[in-house]
């Protein structure tokens, strides 16, 4: 049965802001590398489902220009400026109908594994294209690729995998599919999206990596120790092991899938 304790990683505690710079530096680069191949112009009107932070929307706006417009969604918009250059809304993409409709593009980033009404929420973003128009949605897969050391040499790597398997129990009680990103070819095609294609990125180690894993493991904390999976012990021993720089850190593999409404 799915635990109904809420979203694990919450926009609201201090270490958000750590994990969506982390997340910046990780995987804007092939976000920016996906849209721009997908003819982002002046004038385009973007959707960006489930923003988080600023540096998407922020991006998208200096891409279309005045002529454009880019709205940004998200639950907890408490991390986006209401002067930006963009339109910030509270929207709740599984539950909300869509906050417009003939966009150019509409993307979204980790965000349909976390929303219970998945199938719903996909349908509002593809009636919110217009006839031509893009949709681009990344989502990890941890079962891919499990690993947070692929490279398991000792204790140190071994800890680090146990904890990630242990964040992993937690997820999927809250029913998080964790092998959903592989479905995001077949449900793009399913919904009636053509010229879909997809392919897959994630780091192995630096900096970025290190500090996506400490702000993570310091969100959860709580909820590991309570669900009796990890000790205070393990997890002190972890962050201290991530401090020496020695460990090669990976992310799950993040699926990018695109597709195109039908002119």
């Amino acid at each position: 049965m799915a635990d109904d304790g809420g979203y694990l990683l919450d926009n609201q505690q201090a270490e958000a802001g750590v994990r969506f710079d982390a997340l910046a530096t990780l995987f804007n680069p092939s976000t920016f590398r996906h849209i721009d191949a997908l003819g982002v112009a002046p004038g385009w009107r973007c959707w960006e489902v489930g923003a988080g932070g600023p540096s998407v929307p922020s991006w998208l706006a200096e891409r279309v220009g005045p002529t454009g417009h880019v709205l940004a969604t998200d639950l907890d918009v408490s991390w986006m400026a209401p002067d930006a250059d963009y339109e910030v809304r509270c929207h709740d993409v599984g539950a909300d109908p869509p906050p417009g409709d003939g966009f150019d593009l509409v993307h979204a980033r980790l965000v349909l594994v976390h929303v219970p009404q998945r199938a719903a929420a996909l349908a509002a973003m593809v009636s919110a294209l217009r006839p031509g128009g893009w949709l681009l949605l990344e989502e990890a897969d941890p079962m891919m690729q499990p690993l947070v050391c692929p490279d398991e040499s000792g204790p140190a790597q071994r800890l680090a995998n146990k904890l990630k398997r242990d964040f992993r129990t937690l997820m999927a009680q809250r029913g998080v599919d964790l092998s959903y990103g592989r479905t995001l070819p077949r449900l793009l095609r399913e919904a009636g999206l053509v010229d879909v294609e997809a392919d897959a990125f994630f780091p192995v180690g630096g900096p970025a990596c290190a500090l996506l894993e400490q702000a993570t493991v310091r969100q959860i904390r709580d909820r590991l120790i309570a669900a009796g999976l990890a000790t205070d012990e393990e997890i002190d021993q972890h962050l201290n092991n991530i401090a020496t720089g020695l460990l090669d850190l990976a992310t799950s593999p993040m699926i990018s899938a695109w597709g195109r409404r039908p002119a």
